[in-house]
């Protein structure tokens, strides 16, 4: 498999733009739903996944064929959301709807992407990272540039947080 994608990713560099659509269809779903777990926002989750493809295809000739693709890429797409959610919150201002809407999530039934969504940044990326995305802590870690302590306890307190929303038992 990492020999297919390998190929790919040469072809890619070499400007086969077939190659590079490839990739992108391999990775598109993954990145739309870890942006969306990140910024909670349809549009902006695609704006995200949007300028990633972009920032790949600019820097594919600095990629080291000799690692693995995907945390490559996931840095970048992790680092465009961290962009997008810090260009936002400079001109976000609170307004009433949102209020009204946040009370009208929480007094129904909430589900698990609702609780996520409820956590800040930290806890929610590792979380999604881990068990929406499938990385170890160790790959996490490497991702966010973090000491995988700092992972472990981030995702404790994230599934700790959940449980107390969800009402559930105990940890692993």
């Amino acid at each position: 498999m990492f020999d297919k994608e390998g190929r790919l990713l040469r072809k890619a560099k070499k400007g086969d733009q077939r190659a590079f659509k490839k990739i992108y269809d391999k990775y598109a779903g993954y990145a739309l739903r870890t942006a969306y777990a990140i910024t909670k926002n349809d549009s902006d989750a695609s704006d995200v996944v949007q300028e990633t493809f972009i920032k790949v295809y600019r820097h594919l000739d600095s990629y080291d064929p000799g690692r693995e693709f995907k945390p490559w890429f996931y840095r970048i797409l992790l680092n465009e959301s961290r962009r997008l959610l810090a260009k936002r919150k400079k001109r976000e201002i609170p307004a009433e709807d949102e209020l009204f809407e946040r009370a009208a999530e929480t007094s129904g039934d909430t589900g698990v992407r609702e609780i996520l969504d409820e956590l800040d940044e930290h806890h929610r990326t590792v979380l999604t990272l881990k068990y929406l995305e499938g990385f170890s802590e160790k790959e996490i870690a490497d991702l966010l540039e973090l000491n995988v302590n700092t992972v472990k306890s981030r995702l404790f307190k994230a599934r700790k947080k959940m449980r107390e929303r969800i009402g559930g038992a105990d940890d692993e």
